[in-house]
């Protein structure tokens, strides 16, 4: 029996679960709760793309590509691990809500107290 061929497009899940994480990384992006040193790691990713020197060179026929979509793939995921939990799970929220983006409630940390004078 032959071997058969598949493709990426025959698995959509895949597909989804990248694009998915596109437009939750595009939410925390602008999302003013997340530090901005967080949000250079796909500014890093975007300016590797740009720079002429790469791990693997472009003309290479396969490797080029993959070596940009690995550090593609890696810069989003370590962006969206690095996120806060909180901002994280609000935006997967509001993208599952079908809610167009906002930003997260500011939670204060408040403590509820009386000032005695003994």
């Amino acid at each position: 029996m032959p071997a058969r061929i598949s493709s990426s497009l025959q698995r959509p899940g895949l597909l989804l679960t990248l694009l998915a994480h596109v437009r939750l990384a595009i939410r925390l992006l602008r999302e003013p709760g997340v530090p901005v040193w967080m949000k250079m790691v796909p500014a890093l990713a975007a300016f590797y793309l740009a720079w002429p020197l790469d791990i693997a060179p472009d003309f290479l026929p396969v490797l080029g590509q993959l070596d940009d979509l690995g550090i593609v793939l890696m810069a989003l995921e370590g962006f969206l691990r690095l996120c806060p939990p909180a901002a994280v799970a609000f935006h997967r929220a509001g993208i599952a809500a079908g809610r167009r983006f906002s930003r997260m409630p500011v939670a204060a940390d408040v403590i509820d107290a009386e000032w005695r004078r003994e």
